[in-house]
């Protein structure tokens, strides 16, 4: 079984592309003989990773991929780290706007996803979609998600997971004057990214860091 979350809309959006292109994701995914399911989390510091540990619990996923919006990134970012830190410049959608707090108290400082992010990489830019190893998922709840997700499957066997951050959508980007990308896209390449995690276990070795 596949697990792919995104969230509700936040931060005065109408949608957020996360929700639209995991649903998708797992639509694909479906279609071509996956078990895939997409659970859509509020955007919350309290309440999304309770929604997600209870998912965990339902579907029992052998993979799993959470989403969400980075309005103002290009490219499909492949999340590498999740930091033990909440730094939130706006509420979240409870009204709640932790600063400078930890994630988890006595929790370490980080964890590295389990996901195969260079082989994925590959694929989708190799499907003509923008991707990009990311070095940083912020401190606002997808870090936070991030973090919890990681910190939960620490306990599990056999789980992989990560996080990946989409741009807005065209629609979305047209209205800000950033970076949009088509939702189908973004469902494509969260499909890919799933069944490149399925099939190598094991990364490759590729450049894709950062100088700056």
């Amino acid at each position: 079984m596949i697990l792919l979350t995104g969230f509700e809309p936040f931060g005065g959006e109408a949608v957020n592309p996360s929700w639209t292109a995991a649903r998708g994701a797992a639509d694909r995914l479906a279609s071509e003989g996956y078990e895939a399911a997409a659970v859509e989390l509020p955007c919350s510091f309290a309440e999304a990773p309770l929604v997600l540990a209870a998912a965990l619990e339902q579907f029992q996923p052998r993979l799993v991929l959470c989403t969400g919006q980075a309005g103002g990134r290009s490219a499909i970012s492949l999340e590498r780290v999740a930091i033990n830190l909440v730094d939130a410049r706006i509420p979240d959608n409870r009204g709640e706007q932790p600063v400078d707090r930890p994630v988890r108290d006595g929790g370490p400082a980080a964890y590295f996803t389990s996901l195969p992010i260079k082989a994925a990489l590959a694929r989708v830019t190799g499907a003509g979609i923008p991707a990009e190893v990311s070095q940083t998922a912020g401190t606002y709840v997808c870090n936070f998600l991030f973090y919890a997700l990681m910190d939960l499957l620490a306990a599990r066997e056999n789980i992989a997971g990560g996080f990946i951050h989409v741009p807005y959508s065209t629609g979305q980007g047209a209205v800000h004057g950033q970076p949009g990308l088509d939702v189908g896209r973004m469902a494509t390449a969260l499909a890919l990214i799933a069944v490149t995690a399925l099939e190598n276990p094991v990364d490759i070795e590729l450049p894709a860091g950062a100088e700056h």
